[in-house]
C-alpha cells in the first residue's frame, strides 16, 4: 500500500529551512568560538554540562547517551578520551555489574568553569539579544512541545 506524503508548504519549507540554517550556523559558531577560546570541544562541553547539572556530578552511562543522543559507541569511545585527559572518571556500578558511571572529576569542573562565561557571552550575543523576551517564550514553548513528543516516541 502506498502512503501519501504529506510535502511542505512553502511556508513550511520556508520556516523549516530557516529553522535548521539557524540552528547549524549558530551551533558551528559556538563550536569553533569555543574550541579556539577554550580549547574545548563541543562533544567535551556537551558531556561536562549534563554532569555539571546534576549535584553529585554523576550520571549512569546509558543515561547520559540518551540525554545526549548519542550512540552506544560514540559515547563509550568519548568518554574513554575524556577519561585519559583526566576530566571524568567512570566507576562502576556496584548493583548493577553491566551498569557504569561517569563521573566529572576536579580537572572536568574546571575546563567547564573556565568555558562557560564566554560560551554564555556568546549565546547571549549571537541569538539571545536577537530575539524579545515573547518570541523567546514562544520559542522555548515550542521547544517543550516538540522536545515531549519525541521523549514518547523513542528512537
Amino acid at each position: 500500500m502506498e502512503q501519501t506524503v504529506r510535502w511542505l508548504t512553502a511556508e513550511e519549507q520556508h520556516a523549516w529551512r530557516s529553522f535548521v540554517r539557524m540552528h547549524e550556523r549558530l551551533m558551528g559558531r559556538l563550536s569553533r568560538l569555543l574550541q579556539a577560546e577554550s580549547n574545548v570541544s563541543p562533544a567535551d562541553f556537551a558531556v561536562l554540562v549534563e554532569l555539571t547539572d546534576v549535584p553529585d556530578g554523576r550520571r549512569r552511562f546509558l543515561d547520559l547517551a540518551r540525554a545526549l543522543e548519542w550512540e552506544k559507541s560514540r559515547m563509550s569511545h568519548h568518554i574513554a578520551r575524556m577519561v585519559k585527559r583526566g576530566l571524568v572518571v567512570r566507576d562502576e556500578c556496584p548493583e548493577d555489574g553491566r551498569g557504569a558511571f561517569v563521573v566529572i572529576t576536579d580537572e572536568g569542573r574546571a575546563m567547564i568553569e573556565a568555558a562557560a562565561p564566554r560560551h554564555v557571552e556568546a549565546v547571549r550575543e549571537l541569538f539571545l539579544d536577537n530575539v524579545t523576551p515573547a518570541e523567546l517564550r514562544l520559542l522555548a514553548r515550542i521547544s517543550e512541545r516538540v522536545v515531549e513528543k519525541l521523549d514518547e516516541e523513542p528512537a
